[in-house]
C-alpha cells in the first residue's frame, strides 16, 4: 500500500512539469512579439526595438554601432551594407549608393534628378519609359529602382533588429520628411512591401522628435499650452517645427497629454551634405593648384578620388564644429601622390556663407503656417547632426532672437525614440501611456470636377467647382464624405493639391505634378433607374487621410430615401415589444436602421473634426449621415432648393478619427435620446407614425494616378522576388564562408591540441600522426580547392575530421570532468546516509516515513556506493588510450536517482501532519503524581477562548537528541533531519483543540 501511495504521489509532480512546459510554450510565444523602428536619415539611419522586457532600445550594427551608413554597394555576386559599403564607396564608388533617397517619387524630368546627377556623376541614371522615372544602371544586367534599393536597406535594417532582438520581426514604423508629398510617401510604403515589412506607420521624422520629447516630460505637460520650436538640420534637409504640448480629455483615457504640429517649415536642400560638397570642391581645387605644373588631370575626373574627397570633407567639417582649423590630409589621393592643406573655420564659413543665410527660411515658414509670433514659443531646440555647425548656431540665434537654443534632447536618436514608442502604441502587444498625437498636412488636398447648367433658358455652360478636402495644417487622420447633389449619371472628379503659394518657384518644380487623381465614375445612371421611385440624397465619396499621411478612396456610394408607412395597429406592437427588449438590455435605439443593407450608410468610424471650418450647410449634411439610422424616429430635415448651383452642390464633411463630440448622439448604441427619457421613441410614434428607408448602391470606380504611378501589382512582384533572390544569395554566401573558417580555425586548432600534455596523455603516437597527416592533407586542399568548394563539400570535410578526433576529444573531455562529479557523488551519498540516519532515530509515535521508504532509500545508497567503488576501480586498470568506463553520464544519472528518492522524504516530511497523542480509558488525562513540586502545580496557563485548558505537554526535542551518541551535524538540520521535523510540528500539536469528551 505504501508503494501504491507513493506512485500515486507522484503524479502529482508530473501535472506540475506539464503546466510548467505549457507556460514555457505561453512565454516563447509572448517573446515572438516585437516591433521595430527606422530613422531613415539622407546619411544615415537609426533603429531601435521594443520587445517583452527590453524597452525601447537602439539597435547595435555589426560593427557595435548605434548609427549606421546608408549605403549599399551592389556587384556582380555580393551586396555589402552600412560600414562596408562606406569601405567600399572608395574602393567601387560607381556601385555604392547613397542619398538615394532624393529620387524615390520623381519622375526623370525633376531638378532633384538633375541636381543629383550633379551631385555624383559616376552613378548611371536611365530612364524608365512606364513610371518616366529613372533606375540606378550598374551594369547591363544589373538595374535597380530607388524602391528597390531603399527596400534593400530596409530589409538589411530588419535583420539588425532581429539579431539583436533574438526573434523575428514583421511590424515597424518608419519616419519620412515632414516635406514628403503622395507619391514619396506611397514609394516608401512600396519599398517597404519588398522588404516584407508590414508598416504600422510612416510618421513625420519631426513628429517623431515632437513625440520623443513630450514622453520623457509627460510631468511637466499640463492644460496650459506649451509652444516648443523644434529646429532639424539633418544631412539632406533642414525642417523647423512648432509643438503645441497640453493635456486634453479624451473619451477612453480621461487627461492625457497631447501634441499638437502648429507649423512646419522647410528646406529640401539645406543641411550638412551641400556644406560637404562644398568642402570637397574646394579641397578639389587646391590639390589641382599643388598639381598645376605637372600636366596631371583633373581630379574631378576621377571618382575614387573625389570618393576620398567627400570622406576627407565629412571628417573636415565635424573636426572643424570645435576646432578654428585642422588639416585635411589623404594618403594616396590619385596617381599615388599624397595631398595635405590646412582648412580653418573661418574659410569654411566663407564657402557656406550663402547657405547659413537660407537657415531662418524655414523659421519664418513654421511662423507663418501657425499663424504665431516668436513671443509666443517659449523654447528652441535643435535636432540633427548639422545643427552642431556654430555658425547655425548663431545665425539661428539670431533668427528666433532667444538666450539660448535647447540642447537637452539627444539629436540623434530622438526620431528613433518617438517612433519606436508610437509602434510600440499601434502593436496589439504592448500596452503604453497613451499620448495623442494629432499630426498636421503640409500640402492641402482639393476636389475639382466639372457641371453643366444653365444659366439662361436653352443656353448652357460648363461650371468648374472646387471644394477644399483636406485644409493646410488640419489634422490627420481624417476620414471626410463629399456629397455630389447634382448628378445622375456617370462622371469625373479629380483629385489635386490645393494652394501651394507657400512654396517658391524652386520647390514648386521640384515638388512635381499638382495633380493626384483622376476619378471615374461608373454606375451611377443604373443605381437611378434600380430605384426610380426613391429620393436621391446624393452621391457619397468617402475619402480617408490614414495615419501614413497617404490618402486613399475608400468609396463611393448613390444613397436614396423614401418614407415608408406601418399600420398603427403593426406599429404600436413593435414598438411596444421593442421598448420591452430596450428597456431589459439598456438600449434605445430602434430595429429599422438594420433593414435593407442601410447599416452601411452609418459612418461609425468617422465624426466631424475638430475645428473644421466647414459651412453650416456642410455641417448639417453631416448630421444627417452621422443620425442616418435614427431618421424613422426623427424628423425629416427640409429639403435642399433645387435652384441652388451654391456650395450646395458639393458638400463636404469633415470626419476624424478619436474626436468625437463630447455629446452622445441619439443613434450611439447604448445611450438615450436627446431628453434622456425612454419615451420620447412613443411620443415621435404618436405624432409621425412614418419612417424612412435609406437604400445604398455601390458605385464602380476607376482610378488615374497622374501624379507618378505606382508599380504595377506584376512588377511589384517581380522586384520582391529579385530582392528575396539577393539576400537567398548573401545567406548562401555567408553560409560558405562559415563553413570555410569553420574547416580552418578546426584544422588550426586540432594540430595546436596535439602538443599538448593532455592529449598526449590519452593518445599514442601512431593515433596523432595519423591525425596530424589527415590534418595537413586537408588544409592542404583548402588551399588548393577550397576556393571552389561548394558549402557542402566544405562542410563533409569538417564532419570526417571531427569524427577522426571524436575519441580523442571524448577522453580528454571526460578525465576533465571526473573530479567534479566524483566530488559531487561522494558529498550526496555522504548526506543522504546522515539523513537516512537521522530519520531512523525519530521516535515511533513521530515517525512520518515507512519502513519500507527507508529501506528503499537504503538500498539505492548502497548500490551507488557499490557502483561507484566498483566503476572507479576498473577504471583505474585501464590504460589511458582506451575507451573509458567511468562516464560522467552514468555519475550524473546515479545522482539523479539518489537525489529523487531523498527529495520525496523531504517533501513528504514538509507536508506531513502531526499524529494525535494517546488518550487514557477513560477519556480523562491523568493527574499529577502527589511528589510534584508546588510550583509546577501552581504555574496554570489560561487558555484561549475555544480551547480547554488540558491540553497535554509536548517532549521536547532535545530528549531526543541527547539520546544520540554524536550530535547532530549542520548538514542533517539543512536537509531536515529529526529535530528540525520536530521544532516544525510543535506549533501545529499546541494548536489542537480538545474534544468534550476529554473533560
Amino acid at each position: 500500500m505504501a508503494a501504491t501511495g507513493r506512485r500515486q504521489r507522484l503524479r502529482r509532480p508530473a501535472c506540475w512539469a506539464l503546466m510548467a512546459v505549457l507556460l514555457a510554450d505561453l512565454l516563447a510565444l509572448s517573446d515572438t512579439l516585437a516591433v521595430m523602428s527606422v530613422d531613415l536619415g539622407s546619411e544615415s539611419m537609426k533603429v531601435a526595438i521594443v520587445k517583452p522586457g527590453v524597452p525601447m532600445e537602439i539597435v547595435l550594427n555589426k560593427e557595435s554601432r548605434r548609427k549606421t551608413p546608408v549605403m549599399v554597394t551592389l556587384k556582380e555576386n555580393e551586396r555589402f551594407f552600412g560600414d562596408s559599403a562606406a569601405g567600399m564607396a572608395i574602393k567601387n564608388p560607381k556601385a555604392t549608393l547613397r542619398y538615394f533617397q532624393h529620387l524615390l517619387g520623381k519622375q526623370a524630368d525633376n531638378p532633384h534628378v538633375a541636381l543629383y546627377r550633379a551631385r555624383f556623376p559616376e552613378h548611371e541614371l536611365s530612364f524608365d519609359p512606364q513610371r518616366q522615372t529613372v533606375h540606378f544602371q550598374i551594369s547591363p544586367q544589373l538595374q535597380f529602382s530607388p524602391e528597390e534599393v531603399l527596400g534593400m536597406i530596409l530589409n538589411y535594417s530588419r535583420s539588425l533588429a532581429e539579431d539583436f532582438a533574438e526573434q523575428p520581426i514583421k511590424d515597424a514604423v518608419i519616419t519620412v520628411p515632414a516635406f514628403f508629398n503622395q507619391a514619396e510617401r506611397r514609394a516608401v510604403l512600396q519599398a517597404a512591401r519588398m522588404a516584407g515589412l508590414k508598416v504600422l506607420q510612416l510618421i513625420n521624422d519631426n513628429t517623431a522628435t515632437a513625440l520623443s520629447y513630450g514622453v520623457f516630460r509627460r510631468k511637466d505637460i499640463n492644460t496650459t499650452a506649451q509652444n516648443i520650436m523644434f529646429y532639424d538640420m539633418g544631412s539632406g534637409s533642414t525642417v523647423c517645427t512648432i509643438v503645441t504640448y497640453q493635456t486634453v480629455k479624451t473619451k477612453e483615457a480621461g487627461m492625457q497629454p497631447q501634441l499638437q504640429i502648429r507649423g512646419v517649415g522647410f528646406d529640401r536642400t539645406l543641411g550638412g551634405l551641400e556644406m560637404e560638397l562644398r568642402l570637397r570642391e574646394h579641397l578639389a581645387g587646391l590639390f589641382n593648384e599643388q598639381r598645376k605644373g605637372q600636366r596631371a588631370k583633373d581630379v574631378r575626373e576621377n571618382p575614387r578620388a573625389m570618393a576620398k574627397l567627400l570622406r576627407e570633407a565629412n571628417r573636415l567639417k565635424t573636426v572643424l564644429s570645435a576646432n578654428a582649423d585642422h588639416m585635411a590630409q589623404i594618403e594616396g589621393l590619385m596617381d599615388d601622390v599624397d595631398f595635405k592643406a590646412k582648412v580653418t573655420r573661418v574659410e569654411f564659413e566663407e564657402l557656406c556663407a550663402d547657405l547659413f543665410e537660407r537657415v531662418p527660411g524655414p523659421v519664418q515658414q513654421a511662423l507663418q503656417s501657425a499663424e504665431m509670433s516668436l513671443d509666443e514659443i517659449e523654447q528652441v531646440i535643435l535636432v540633427g547632426g548639422a545643427t552642431r555647425v556654430p555658425k547655425v548656431q548663431e545665425v539661428l540665434l539670431k533668427a528666433v532672437g532667444k538666450e539660448e537654443l535647447g540642447k537637452n534632447i539627444n539629436a540623434d536618436e530622438a526620431a528613433a525614440m518617438g517612433a519606436v514608442y508610437q509602434a510600440a502604441a499601434l502593436s496589439k502587444a504592448f500596452k503604453v501611456k497613451p499620448f495623442v498625437v494629432r499630426d498636421a498636412v503640409v500640402y492641402p488636398i482639393l476636389v475639382e470636377f466639372t457641371r453643366e447648367v444653365e444659366e439662361e433658358p436653352g443656353v448652357r455652360s460648363l461650371k468648374h467647382n472646387k471644394r477644399v478636402l483636406f485644409s493646410r495644417m488640419g489634422p490627420y487622420p481624417q476620414r471626410k464624405v463629399i456629397t455630389f447633389n447634382r448628378y445622375s449619371h456617370d462622371f469625373n472628379f479629380h483629385i489635386n493639391y490645393g494652394d501651394l503659394g507657400f512654396l517658391g518657384p524652386e520647390d514648386l518644380r521640384v515638388f512635381g505634378s499638382q495633380n493626384l487623381t483622376t476619378v471615374k465614375l461608373k454606375g451611377v445612371g443604373e443605381s437611378f433607374k434600380k430605384y426610380p421611385d426613391y429620393e436621391s440624397k446624393g452621391i457619397k465619396a468617402h475619402f480617408n487621410l490614414d495615419e501614413s499621411g497617404v490618402l486613399s478612396l475608400d468609396r463611393v456610394e448613390s444613397v436614396f430615401e423614401t418614407v415608408v408607412e406601418d399600420s398603427p395597429e403593426e406599429e404600436s406592437t413593435l414598438t411596444k415589444l421593442g421598448n420591452t427588449i430596450s428597456s431589459l438590455f439598456g438600449g434605445g435605439a430602434t430595429p429599422d436602421a438594420k433593414e435593407n443593407g442601410t447599416d452601411s450608410v452609418q459612418e461609425e468610424e468617422e465624426s466631424p473634426a475638430e475645428g473644421s471650418k466647414d459651412e453650416p450647410g456642410e455641417q448639417a449634411e453631416l448630421k444627417e449621415e452621422a443620425g442616418a439610422p435614427r431618421e424613422d424616429a426623427s424628423p425629416p430635415p427640409p429639403p435642399a432648393p433645387e435652384g441652388d448651383t451654391g456650395p450646395e452642390e458639393a458638400k463636404a464633411a469633415e470626419k476624424e478619427d478619436g474626436d468625437r463630440s463630447e455629446a452622445p448622439k441619439p443613434g450611439e448604441k447604448g445611450e438615450a435620446g436627446p431628453e434622456g427619457a425612454p419615451a420620447a421613441p412613443q411620443e415621435e410614434k404618436k405624432q409621425k407614425p412614418a419612417r424612412k428607408q435609406k437604400m445604398v448602391e455601390e458605385i464602380g470606380v476607376e482610378l488615374v494616378i497622374l501624379d507618378v504611378p505606382d508599380l504595377a501589382e506584376a512588377e511589384l512582384a517581380r522586384s520582391v522576388q529579385k530582392l528575396e533572390d539577393l539576400t537567398s544569395r548573401d545567406l548562401e554566401k555567408q553560409e560558405r564562408e562559415k563553413a570555410a573558417n569553420s574547416l580552418e580555425a578546426f584544422i588550426f586548432e586540432t594540430q595546436d591540441k596535439l602538443d599538448q600534455p593532455e592529449y598526449q596523455e590519452v593518445s599514442t603516437e601512431e593515433q596523432r600522426e595519423d591525425i596530424s597527416g589527415k590534418l595537413r592533407a586537408a588544409s592542404s586542399w583548402l588551399e588548393d580547392e577550397g576556393f571552389g568548394a561548394t558549402t557542402a563539400k566544405l562542410k563533409e570535410k569538417l564532419a570526417e575530421l571531427k569524427k577522426l578526433c571524436q575519441g580523442l576529444f571524448f577522453r580528454v573531455e571526460e578525465r576533465k570532468k571526473w573530479p567534479e562529479r566524483l566530488s559531487a557523488l561522494d558529498n550526496l551519498l555522504n548526506h543522504s546516509s546522515m539523513f537516512l540516519k537521522g530519520a531512523r532515530l525519530i521516535p515511533e509515535m513521530d515517525q512520518i516515513f515507512t519502513e519500507v521508504e527507508m529501506t528503499t532509500l537504503e538500498k539505492v545508497i548502497n548500490e551507488t556506493w557499490a557502483w561507484k567503488n566498483a566503476t572507479v576501480a576498473e577504471q583505474a586498470k585501464l590504460p589511458a588510450t582506451d575507451k573509458p568506463v567511468l562516464l560522467s553520464k552514468d555519475i550524473e544519472a546515479k545522482m539523479m536517482a539518489l537525489d529523487r528518492e531523498v527529495q520525496y522524504l523531504l517533501n513528504k516530511a514538509k507536508f506531513a501532519k502531526p499524529r494525535p497523542r494517546p488518550k487514557d480509558k477513560n477519556g480523562t488525562r491523568t493527574e499529577p503524581p502527589l511528589n510534584a513540586s508546588d510550583s509546577d502545580q501552581g504555574e496554570k496557563v489560561i487558555p484561549p477562548a475555544g480551547q480547554t485548558e488540558d491540553a497535554e505537554p509536548i517532549p521536547e526535542p532535545e530528549k531526543v537528541e541527547a539520546a544520540e551518541s554524536e550530535p547532530a551535524s549542520p548538514e542533517t538540520l539543512e536537509l531536515g533531519g529529526p529535530g528540525a521535523a520536530s521544532e516544525q510540528e510543535q506549533p501545529a500539536r499546541q494548536k489542537q483543540p480538545v474534544k468534550n469528551d476529554e473533560l
